[in-house]
């Protein structure tokens, strides 16, 4: 079987572990029966060396009891940017492996339902844990939600970002982030009311800031070229501006210019939002059209 997942961009800035987007980067894996567990990679993570304990080797065991599989990866997600690169893998080998639900399965192997959520069911999705179970809920989207995202070329492993987080936090900021989260969900909903402040966020960004002092400059780039409203993508190092899509090839050049300025040391894409999420190749059916893939 062959299923293909978007990208996801979560956090949105306030809403922290809970809220995602998924975008119009996509990865696919096919999956067949092997002697033995191997891959062939292309695109993004192609160069992935390959053991019993890759992370398809993993979902293998768990969906069938063993790995005696082999899969063709095709990916234009990078790794470690903060594009939900893991779940978006996890979630599209579980489906071609045959897993009842790649949700539940991404979830738990990522550990951030969030990005399962908007790889799986596409959209503008929150997502959380409610005991032992993982719960999911679309949420409203403007259908003229687009993003500029700007993805460094550095890598930024998860863990490292939320190494640097504080153990707690103050009664305020929390009130700070739900106040501006309440704004982020309204205004994804209606473009119309988005501002600038619905982004903010007292909870992540400015720890994460120091693993990434760009992330500020970057950020004003984005919001100076057009972008309503702008932030990191998870846990970075991408940052992501939103605005119409009308708009968005304009601000992308924009954008670009600033790039372009800074010598280059980042690429600029112009995406959408998915609204499909998960797919199969029979979904398709005879227009299916392999996932045309190139690394950054």
């Amino acid at each position: 079987m062959i299923a293909r997942v978007p990208a996801s961009s979560a956090n949105l800035g306030p809403g922290f572990d809970t809220l995602a987007l998924a975008l119009s980067l996509y990865l696919e894996v096919e999956a067949n029966p092997a002697d033995s567990f191997s891959v062939f990679a292309f695109g993004e993570g192609s160069d992935l060396a390959v053991s019993d304990s890759h992370l398809g080797s993993q979902v293998a065991m768990r969906v069938l009891g063993h790995a005696r599989v082999h899969l063709n990866v095709r990916s234009q997600i990078p790794l470690g940017r903060g594009l939900g690169s893991s779940a978006a893998f996890v979630s599209a080998c579980a489906a071609a492996l045959g897993a009842e639900d790649p949700f539940l399965v991404a979830s738990s192997f990522d550990g951030h339902p969030e990005n399962a959520a908007a790889s799986v069911f596409g959209g503008f999705v929150t997502a959380t844990s409610v005991g032992s179970e993982y719960v999911s809920r679309s949420l409203p989207v403007d259908p003229e939600l687009a993003a500029v995202v700007v993805i460094p070329s550095n890598e930024l492993a998860t863990k490292t970002a939320r190494g640097v987080l504080p153990k707690s936090v103050s009664f305020s900021d929390a009130v700070f982030n739900l106040g501006r989260m309440g704004l982020l969900i309204a205004g994804f909903s209606d473009l119309g009311q988005l501002v600038e402040q619905a982004t903010q966020d007292r909870l992540h960004q400015s720890y994460r800031s120091a693993l990434f002092p760009e992330s500020v400059e970057v950020i004003a780039a984005l919001e100076e070229s057009g972008a309503i409203a702008a932030c990191w993508s998870g846990a970075g190092p991408t940052m992501i501006g939103f605005c119409r899509a009308s708009d968005s090839a304009a601000i992308a050049d924009r954008v670009a210019e600033w790039v372009a300025g800074k010598g280059g040391k980042y690429v600029v894409r112009e995406l959408k939002a998915d609204f499909k999420g998960l797919v199969t190749a029979d979904s398709y059916g005879a227009d299916f059209k392999p996932l045309e893939v190139a690394s950054l």
